[in-house]
């Protein structure tokens, strides 16, 4: 077992990233010592990416991975705080049986569309563009600040929304349960060569929305790093892992660079 850690202080905060399964560093982790967790979690698709293989779209075994994780999840995560879980339509039933069995039905609180134009395409289906984010509480008293994400609109946009006075405010509107955030371009500057890198504007949301400076966030299927990322330029404690260790190589490459 490969356990590399990466402590880098920054504006006051720290980043700590391990290369470990997530279950031993949750089962290390105190009680209620993280206010935010997001994770972009394994889809299901039984697919062997070469750095890591996927689960397999079978119930069982998809109860069997995550439920001991969600239950450690619950445990470390505020009273106050927040998680949010990014899959697709492989899994997303199941895994909103599991969140309701171990966070509880009362706190679910939505269920997010990421919604991008991008990828194959197919002729047996419709194309499915998007991705599911489950959005939890562990009580009814947590940190949403959705004003801090609020999308500026122009006067020609306001007038045609005018049915829809109770969204708009100081010529704002609300974010509803639908994003629409582009993927990242294969040519942009931001892509790292990880296969399932999500953009830092979708995971920048999810972080300014559901947490404050200084506070905790946790990210247990870290990936290319980007929560890691959007935390410290965000003035965010980071916790995160991947048994992957070319996740955790790109990840100290990014924050390296952001020194």
């Amino acid at each position: 077992m490969i356990d590399r850690i990466t402590e880098q202080p920054f504006c006051q905060t720290r980043v700590m990233c391990r290369a470990v399964d997530n279950l031993e560093l949750l089962l290390s982790q105190p009680d209620e010592s993280v206010d935010l967790i997001y994770c972009d979690i394994l889809y299901g698709t039984g697919r062997n990416f070469g750095d890591y293989q996927d689960l397999k779209p079978i119930r069982s075994e998809i109860e069997a991975h995550y439920l001991p994780r969600l239950k450690e999840m619950h445990r470390v995560l505020k009273s106050t705080g927040s998680i949010y879980l990014q899959m697709d339509t492989r899994i997303n039933h199941w895994m909103r049986i599991l969140m309701d069995d171990v966070f509880g039905y009362d706190n679910f609180r939505n269920e997010i569309i990421w919604s991008y134009d991008w990828g194959g395409r197919v002729k047996n289906k419709w194309n499915s563009k998007h991705d599911n984010i489950i959005f939890y509480t562990k009580t009814n008293k947590y940190n949403l600040n959705p004003e801090k994400v609020d999308r500026k609109i122009n006067e020609a946009t306001k007038k045609r929304m005018l049915y829809k006075v109770a969204m708009i405010k100081d010529d704002k509107t609300f974010p509803t349960c639908v994003w629409n955030i582009p993927t990242i371009n294969a040519m942009s500057k931001e892509r790292n060569g990880y296969k399932t890198q999500k953009p830092k504007t979708l995971i920048e949301r999810i972080i300014k929305a559901s947490s404050n400076e200084g506070d905790t966030v946790a990210d247990y299927y870290l990936g290319s790093g980007t929560t890691a990322v959007v935390c410290k330029e965000l003035n965010r404690n980071f916790i995160g892992c991947d048994i992957n260790p070319k996740a955790i190589e790109i990840t100290n490459a990014r924050l390296e660079a952001l020194s």
